[in-house]
């Protein structure tokens, strides 16, 4: 349902770019529970936004759900975006004023979808994430586990494709990551959605079906879970 074929990103002038994906080919099948590894620098980030429709390759192609994206058309590929994508953040990204369901229902609003079908979908996932009973709380009612929830809740309702989540652990402690961690495996398997997810936590990737290693901006390490 992903294919990446030959990615390049360079930033900087043209006379002296500054190389930072180099030749990246990936496939992720539909299903599939992905964990991208690498250090600060690796290149890692800027693959996930590329795949994330959130920055465009200086070359080579991304396929998503059977289709080239065409990056030329911003309007195009933030639809595609909305409609195929769910991200997950580190810092959440919750708006503050809105309550939990209100900020799960955020990529509806977008859809232009009616408040009551909102909130009827929003509960829903919700309930799927186990904060039925916090959907009337703001984030600042909410332990950081909860608000990470509400995250999860936010990206699924569009019924996406893809999740990214981009070190989705990473502001948690050791036993809220866990929880966290367990729930997208739950939701990988019972759902059947697709996970990559960018973390530094070698015990954590371990968790996933599969894991992608980048340094330098190339793919040096693509390993199934044993």
């Amino acid at each position: 349902m992903l294919k990446l074929f030959n990615i390049d990103k360079r930033y900087g002038p043209p006379e002296r770019p500054i190389p930072v994906l180099r030749d990246v080919t990936l496939s992720v099948a539909a299903g599939d529970f992905c964990a991208i590894l690498g250090p600060s620098g690796s290149g890692k980030s800027t693959l996930m936004n590329i795949i994330g429709l959130l920055d465009r390759p200086s070359a080579g192609q991304v396929v998503l759900d059977d289709a080239a994206v065409d990056f030329t058309s911003p309007a195009a590929t933030a639809r595609l975006r909305n409609l195929t994508l769910g991200f997950v953040f580190q810092a959440f990204h919750l708006m503050p004023r809105l309550t939990a369901w209100e900020n799960v229902a955020l990529p509806l609003l977008y859809r232009r979808e009616d408040r009551a079908r909102r909130k009827a979908r929003a509960l829903a996932m919700l309930d799927q994430v186990g904060l039925a009973d916090r959907a009337d709380h703001r984030p600042s009612e909410l332990s950081g586990g909860q608000k990470q929830r509400v995250a999860l809740a936010r990206a699924l309702v569009g019924h996406p494709k893809l999740i990214l989540a981009d070190e989705p652990t990473g502001s948690l402690d050791s036993v809220t990551a866990g929880e966290v961690m367990a729930l997208l495996r739950d939701l990988n398997r019972r759902l059947g959605v697709t996970i990559v997810m960018v973390t530094h936590d070698r015990d954590l990737a371990a968790r996933c079906d599969r894991r992608i290693e980048v340094l330098d901006g190339r793919i040096v390490r693509d390993t199934a879970a044993a």
